[in-house]
C-alpha cells in the first residue's frame, strides 16, 4: 500500500521543519520515514539534518566519517549546497547530514550578521536554489528552540510538530506555539503551523486514548488523521541504517507511514488549492 504517483501536488508549501522542543517524541523517525515514503511516489526530497545528534543520518546510513562537510559548515558559509548533500540509498531521497560540530554552532552564529536568516539565505542563494532541485525539503531540528532552530523556522514555510501520545504530550508545545508566532510576526510570514501528528500510540492504553482526544479537542483539524504507533520495528530499524519502511515494509508502523505520507499530500495540495484560490479573488495593484 502506497500513495499514488497521482497525489503528489503541482504546487505548495515546499519547505517544512520538523520541530518540537521535547526530545524522544518521534521526531527523527518521521522525518526518515515521511521523506522515504514521499521519494517512493516519484518526489525528490532533501532531507536537512539540524540535529548535533545525527540520529537522521544515522538512519539513513551515512557514516560518521562521510557527514563532513555537512549542515554545520552549510549553515555557517564554509559550503556550498552541492558540497554538503549525499545522495541515500533511497532513490529520490538526498541527505545533508549532521556532525557534532553542529553542537558549536549555536555560539558561533551569535556574532554573525543576519543570524537568524543563514539557512534560508543559504537555500536560496545564487546557483543553489534549494526550491527549485527539490520538490520537498525535510529540516529536523535539535529538540531546543535555539538560534538553529530559529535558522530553520526563518528558512521554511510551515512546522509539522510530532507529538508524543502520553501525560506530559502538551507541556511545552505552547513554547513551540508561541515561538512560531514570534517568527511568523518579525522574521516569517509565511511560517505556519502545518500539522500535529500523534506518535507512539497505543490504544491498548486507556491513558494514550485520553491524550489522543485531547490533543485532538485542543488542535482541531491541525492533527492529522493518521497516527503512529508504537512499534518495535521502529525502534529497530535506525541501528540497522534504513527507514522502517524499507526495514520492514509490512510492519504496523511502516504502514502508518504510509497512510501519514498519503495524508500530508492531500493536505498539502488542499493548501495549494486555498492559496491560488485566495490570489485569484484579491484586486490587482
Amino acid at each position: 500500500m502506497t500513495p499514488s504517483s497521482s497525489d503528489l501536488p503541482p504546487t505548495g508549501p515546499k519547505i517544512f521543519a520538523i520541530a518540537n522542543q521535547k526530545g524522544g517524541v518521534g521526531k527523527t523517525t518521521t522525518a526518515i520515514n515521511l521523506a522515504t515514503a514521499l521519494a517512493a511516489v516519484g518526489e525528490q526530497v532533501l532531507l536537512i539534518d539540524l540535529d548535533p545528534q545525527g540520529n537522521a543520518s544515522t538512519g539513513l546510513g551515512i557514516a560518521r566519517n562521510q557527514r563532513s562537510p555537512g549542515a554545520y559548515e552549510f549553515l555557517l558559509g564554509l559550503s556550498s549546497l552541492a558540497d554538503a548533500v549525499r545522495t541515500s540509498q533511497i532513490p529520490g531521497l538526498s541527505v545533508m547530514p549532521a556532525s557534532v560540530s553542529l553542537a558549536g554552532a549555536e555560539i558561533e552564529l551569535i556574532d554573525m550578521e543576519r543570524r537568524e536568516h543563514r539557512l534560508a539565505e543559504a537555500l536560496t542563494a545564487p546557483g543553489d536554489d534549494a526550491r527549485r532541485r527539490w520538490d520537498t525539503i525535510l529540516i529536523d531540528c535539535p529538540p531546543s528552540l535555539g538560534l538553529v532552530t530559529l535558522n530553520a523556522l526563518v528558512a521554511v514555510d510551515a512546522v509539522l510538530v510530532p507529538l508524543q501520545a502520553e501525560f506530559l504530550a502538551l507541556e511545552g508545545i505552547g513554547a513551540l506555539c508561541n515561538t512560531v508566532e514570534r517568527v511568523k510576526k518579525i522574521l516569517n510570514r509565511k511560517l505556519h503551523i502545518a500539522g500535529v501528528i500523534l506518535t507512539m500510540v497505543d490504544r491498548r492504553m486507556t491513558l494514550s486514548q485520553q491524550v489522543e482526544a485531547d490533543v485532538r479537542a485542543h488542535f482541531g483539524e491541525l492533527v492529522f488523521g493518521t497516527t503512529i504507533p508504537r512499534n518495535v520495528r521502529i525502534a529497530e530499524a535506525p541501528s540497522h541504517g534504513l527507514p522502517v519502511l524499507i526495514y520492514d515494509n509490512a510492519c504496523a508502523g511502516s504502514q502508518a507511514y504510509i497512510l501519514l505520507a498519503s495524508e500530508f499530500i492531500r493536505r498539502r495540495r488542499t493548501a495549494a488549492e486555498a492559496a491560488q484560490q485566495q490570489a485569484s479573488h484579491e484586486p490587482a495593484t
